[in-house]
């Protein structure tokens, strides 16, 4: 199985991913959604098959792509941590910015001097 961050480090891969969260496409859906050629599209299905991040099935003359949702575990696995640092990191964010909400004066009120 190739490894999963060097198979995502292609923009269009995670594109062709992106596109497949919405359903299951054929190739030629898939590379009417690309400036390039559907030779192209099928070698990145390829990668992105090799690497455990889709699926395919016969159908008639067609190949039907899917998502293989598990085959991104263990990016996720990768990012989960560094998920828990950014929600703390803006929920900090958060906190700070009410604190100088709360403490600078609504410019629309009227001030009764």
């Amino acid at each position: 199985m190739l490894d999963v961050f060097s198979v995502l480090a292609n923009p269009i891969r995670r594109e062709i991913l992106d596109v497949l969260r919405s359903g299951p496409q054929t190739v030629n859906e898939l590379a009417a959604r690309f400036e390039i050629g559907r030779p192209a599209v099928s070698e990145h299905l390829q990668v992105l098959r090799a690497a455990g991040l889709v699926r395919d099935e016969p159908r008639g003359r067609s190949r039907i792509y899917r998502l293989e949702a598990a085959g991104l575990a263990e990016a996720a696995d990768w990012f989960h941590p560094f998920e828990r640092y950014w929600r703390g990191r803006l929920r900090g964010l958060r906190e700070t910015l009410d604190e100088l909400h709360a403490a600078t004066p609504d410019p629309d009120e009227e001030t009764h001097d």
